[in-house]
């Protein structure tokens, strides 16, 4: 594997209360070498079925005009385009192009590094680990597999197809979606041969700004496909799922959509990351705060962090100038956005989208330098716990 990074296959299993299992991965990241603990979305080996996976590239600009007449599309400032997919290229991995789900006003890109510290931070980061590092769980490919969630963004033109739930019907949004035979698949080679991982399948609408993701999603030889559950966002508007009831999951146990929130190079590289990022803990609590609609554990302990929960990079934590450019820019977004906890997984993995040119040494020695004394707990409003 390049960059001294090494990965053992992750397992998955999936259950009502858990949503996600533990996986267990292999990283030796520069210098360390840890055995950890991973599940939904924190493995250490994603995939896609397609050979491009990876490269930012796409045979076509994305500058399609039916996309542009979304009525909560004007905010835009500095290249930023909020609550419109118009610009977005085409293709696996396609560069948004300035483009950025939800509206400014959304959770998502809401400046939140003014907000007060949550009393109780203290005790939540220690919970999830003070000494431990963040984890980018993304970056180039390893034993054939790119490393992260990957997505797809297709036009109105692309053929929607039935989609089979084979366990959370009952809270997902029902298909036909927008999903080709071949959209890439966390966890799966590009070769083809699936190898483990939740198996989501993320892809975007850039026409209509519609978001569908799936969780373990398996591909039918009529065309349609097979997935534990299902959801549809709204990526021109504040909020993300109209349709999502109190208790509802997604493809992610908290409710939450995946895509908003994964690192991507294009905004990495460009000019810079402006939403907030997505995470995983391996104990989290029996509670969720929104824009998280689903809990994902039995536990009750007050001091283990709820679905949804919010953590920042400490305003005292100088990013150092040495670092890279793709480095600095996700942990700026770290201390403007902050992360959300989406899943069980591996403590302080953030998600990230594969890409080529990711520099996985570069990210295991900058971006996971960063220890969980060096973040604190937004202020929590509106828990729902039993």
């Amino acid at each position: 594997m390049p960059h001294n990074q090494i990965a053992l296959p992750p397992l998955n299993n999936h259950a009502r209360t858990s949503c996600k299992t533990s996986q267990i991965s292999l990283l030796v990241a520069g210098c360390a070498l840890g055995l950890l603990s991973a599940c939904g979305g924190g493995s250490s080996s994603t995939a896609s079925n397609d050979t491009g996976t990876g490269a930012q590239t796409s045979s076509s600009s994305g500058s399609s005009s039916s996309g542009s007449s979304s009525s909560s599309s004007g905010s835009q400032a500095t290249g930023k385009v909020y609550g419109s997919m118009a610009a977005a290229s085409l293709g696996i991995g396609a560069n948004l192009n300035g483009a950025i789900p939800f509206t400014s006003t959304s959770e998502w890109n809401r400046d939140i590094s003014s907000d007060p510290v949550d009393p109780n931070s203290d005790n939540l980061i220690a919970a999830i680990g003070v000494g431990g590092h963040l984890k980018s769980d993304f970056g180039t490919v390893w034993q054939g597999a790119p490393i992260g969630i990957p997505y797809l963004v297709v036009s109105s033109s692309q053929t929607k197809v039935k989609i089979t739930f084979t366990d959370y019907g009952d809270e997902s949004d029902a298909g036909p979606y927008p999903v080709s035979a071949n959209a890439p698949i966390e966890g799966q080679q590009i070769s083809g041969a699936a190898f483990g991982g939740d198996r989501h399948v993320l892809v975007i609408d850039k026409d209509n700004n519609r978001l569908y993701e799936m969780g373990n999603a398996y591909p039918q030889p009529d065309g349609s496909w097979l997935a534990s559950g299902g959801a549809i966002f709204n990526l021109d508007g504040t909020i993300a799922r109209p349709t999502a009831q109190p208790g509802w999951t997604s493809a992610d146990a908290a409710g939450l959509p995946i895509f908003p929130g994964l690192v991507r190079y294009d905004e990495a590289n460009g000019g810079g990351i402006f939403h907030a990022l997505r995470f995983t803990a391996s104990v989290t609590r029996k509670a969720y705060l929104p824009p998280a609609t689903h809990w994902a554990s039995s536990n009750t302990d007050v001091n283990r962090p709820p679905m949804g929960m919010r953590v920042r990079l400490k305003a005292s934590y100088q990013i150092p100038a040495n670092f890279s450019k793709e480095s600095k820019a996700i942990l700026q977004a770290l201390k403007t956005y902050g992360m959300l906890l989406a899943d069980n997984g591996s403590n302080w993995y953030i998600s990230g989208a594969p890409d080529s040119r990711w520099n996985d040494e570069t990210l295991a020695k900058e971006v996971n330098s960063v220890q969980g004394s060096a973040l604190e707990v937004v202020k929590m409003n509106g828990m729902v716990a039993p």
